[in-house]
């Protein structure tokens, strides 16, 4: 079986010899398997996972982390060159194989990209690999030189010994490093001394992206490929009662039809013909347990939840005695969140092939290779030990590829199971099955109150937040009230609530998980609050941070770069938003008018993040410049709408829309100094522009944003 449009640089990697170094050991089976299917020699000097020396002196890491855009390929390599004193022109990553065991993230158990933890959970895990291949390096060049190892130097990619004038590169001793036994303890550098960690070094994956040379699962191609797509109910819940494939068949190119537990599959010799079988389909769908109500009628369902008692999330001082507490003002509002899609570039994708002694490989964006590589073995039938998940490069994602049990993939392997085998297959959706395909961002409902005494402090807070649990949890789950719960305001009495809500609307994970919400409701809320008191947005903010030393810090910072109380241009005004997220502080200050169509026009964007030590500023400044732009559209317009009886209306970026480029306002970001450990910049970029641009708006206008998007709001 051909492979087409696979990486070269990864067939080379695997079919060369050279060190390769790591933390825990890794299985040689795995590696030799992995140069087999590349058609390699398999003849590799393993001792560990993670670092690849080659004869040619590049330095190739193992990625436990997919690479779709957040920047681990260039993070976790400077990690790796920072402790091996590599110079950043001989670095290179792949995708490591899949394996629960070798390649787990240190935060979940299992190997898995999330949570902005790619560099929260490497950061000492890669710097020791790192460590570890320079030190069996220099031991190698201490044996063949004959010289005190204390006196080899590493520096810029090259091994030296002054005294004697014997210098090398580090391919010409990989060999024979890897006949050294690494040691328990490798010595790190201090930070003081970093040379490569806290630079602008230009992303490893740049590069290939810009000439069209990256590959992605859209890309790979394999000899007599089928192509499958699958026609879904429009309603969520709704299964196939019967169907007519006669037209379908007719279509040229249209090979066969199936039925499968996710619906009905068409199976082509190309995209077209797939799509125009598909569109030929005739089904009738079985509706008794499909959801009926619209979005409205659910977020009015939701509304009744708030008289009923909740799943306590925090419960401290007495809120009812401050609500009551004579010369108290208080105040109330009511949020309502849609449905939200993730609709990253590349829709799901996943091309899979049965080899001829019964193993299977498959290609895909995998965000839990380990997940899917299991889905697959369950569902076709296939020992463990016989699949290949292929980790591809991610055309995106923003939590659309992490799924609980991978359904995903397991649609994709029922698809190919439903076939006799011989032909690789490639499964794929388009962007309305992306759209329409559940796995939202949930909706949810907040309802707050909060009291203030007559020195205009807040004295009391309640929010109440009802919604699917996205964890799938009947107790309460952390990522519905996170930033709530831990509200990082002084408030001494603050009562938070959850109502966990259930429907067949499949629930996920959205880029920044629950503070998608609770960080819009607590940061316009307690804007809202500020001003009924007279007080400034960010003086009134950071008197009630005095606990919160980050939070003041990132929040002085942004009002710093903004000019924070400087007069604003006529007919603009500027709003700001802090929120910790994934452990690291965010604070966005935005300038907004009124623009001709009526919503609001963002014009600037002022950004400060402290995600602990910066690995690399021009990555942060990327995700951060991203997650404001991506943010933003969906606060501005999206949501998925299940219309009357229950039907998805959404299906495009025409009716689900994205950010367009003459939108996108004019973004500073400013990195804060730090040594506290990293933390992840993926998501928390996202959180504050909605509230910021809310808070804004209703200063602006008068009129306060409590239901999203803003576009509904505007034009009702």
């Amino acid at each position: 079986m051909t492979i087409h449009a696979f990486s070269p640089t990864r067939r080379g990697f695997l079919a060369g010899a050279g060190l390769v170094i790591g933390l825990t050991l890794a299985p040689k089976s795995l590696f030799a398997a992995e140069a087999v299917k590349a058609g390699g020699s398999g003849d590799l000097a393993t001792l560990d996972a993670f670092v690849r020396i080659g004869a040619d002196d590049t330095v190739t890491i193992l990625s436990k982390h997919i690479e779709f855009g957040q920047g681990p390929f260039t993070g976790l390599a400077t990690l790796v060159a920072e402790e091996l004193d590599a110079d950043w022109s001989q670095m290179r990553a792949v995708h490591a194989p899949a394996d629960d065991k070798v390649y787990a993230n240190l935060a979940f158990g299992l190997q898995g990209t999330g949570g902005s933890s790619s560099i929260a959970n490497s950061y000492a895990q890669l710097r020791k690999a790192g460590a570890t291949a320079r030190a069996m390096l220099v031991a190698a060049a201490a044996k063949e030189w004959g010289v005190p190892a204390a006196e080899i130097t590493v520096s810029k990619g090259r091994i030296a010994h002054a005294a004697s004038g014997k210098e090398s590169g580090f391919g010409a001793l990989a060999n024979k490093a890897a006949q050294e036994t690494p040691p328990a303890e490798p010595v790190l550098k201090d930070p003081k001394d970093f040379v490569l960690i806290g630079k602008e070094l230009p992303k490893l994956d740049t590069v290939a992206k810009s000439n069209g040379t990256a590959v992605f699962t859209l890309d790979v191609t394999a000899d007599n490929m089928l192509i499958a797509m699958v026609a879904h109910p429009d309603h969520f819940g709704a299964t196939v009662k019967s169907f007519d494939a006669a037209e379908a068949l007719k279509i040229p190119g249209v090979v066969d039809v199936k039925q499968v537990p996710q619906g009905v599959a068409v199976y082509a010799n190309d995209t077209y013909s797939a799509l125009k079988g598909r569109a030929a389909l005739v089904v009738e769908w079985d509706m008794s347990k499909a959801e009926t109500r619209s979005s409205n009628e659910i977020a009015a369902d939701y509304a009744k939840q708030f008289e009923e008692q909740g799943l306590e999330a925090t419960n401290r001082g007495d809120v009812d005695k401050a609500f009551a507490e004579a010369g108290a003002e208080t105040l109330e509002a009511e949020l309502v969140f849609p449905f939200l899609a993730h609709a990253p570039m590349e829709p799901l994708d996943a091309v899979i092939i049965k080899n001829a002694d019964g193993s299977i490989d498959c290609y895909n964006g995998s965000q839990f290779p380990g997940q899917d590589k299991q889905a697959l073995s369950q569902v076709l039938g296939v020992d463990e030990a016989k699949v290949r998940v292929n980790t591809q490069l991610g055309g995106g994602s923003f939590g659309r590829r992490a799924q609980f049990g991978s359904p995903y993939m397991r649609e994709a392997a029922e698809v190919f199971k439903a076939t006799d085998g011989t032909r690789p297959v490639k499964h794929m959706w388009t962007r309305e099955d992306d759209i329409r395909g559940g796995f939202y961002r949930p909706i949810y409902a907040h309802r707050m109150k909060a009291s203030i005494n007559a020195e205009g402090q807040i004295t009391g807070w309640r929010q109440s937040i009802v919604g699917q649990s996205i964890m799938g949890k009947v107790d309460l789950d952390s990522t519905s009230v996170e930033g709530a719960s831990n509200l990082p305001y002084a408030v001494e009495n603050l009562h938070v609530v959850a109502h966990n809500t259930q429907l067949v609307v499949p629930a996920l994970w959205w880029r920044s998980v629950g503070h998608t919400h609770t960080g819009f409701a607590v940061e316009t809320f307690v804007d809202e609050l500020l001003q009924k008191v007279g007080k400034d947005p960010v003086e009134g903010r950071l008197a009630m941070l005095g606990n919160e030393p980050r939070h003041m810090g990132t929040l002085k910072k942004v009002a710093e770069m903004a000019g924070w109380g400087s007069p604003v241009p006529e007919g603009r005004e500027r709003g700001v938003a802090v929120v910790k997220s994934f452990d690291t502080y965010v604070a966005q200050i935005v300038e907004v008018s009124v623009g001709t169509d009526g919503l609001p026009r963002v014009h600037k964007v002022w950004c400060a993040v402290d995600c602990g030590v910066a690995i690399n500023p021009n990555v942060i400044a990327a995700q951060m410049e991203g997650g404001i732009g991506y943010g933003l559209g969906a606060v501005l317009f999206d949501e998925v709408t299940l219309g009357e009886g229950g039907r998805i209306v959404q299906s495009n970026f025409h009716d689900y829309r994205s950010l367009r480029i003459n939108e996108m306002p004019h973004v500073e970001v400013a990195v804060i100094a730090s040594s506290e450990p990293p933390t992840g910049v993926g998501e928390p970029g996202v959180p504050p522009i909605g509230p910021a641009v809310a808070n804004a708006w209703r200063r602006l206008t008068g009129s306060p944003v409590r239901r999203l998007p803003i576009v509904n709001v505007v034009v009702s």
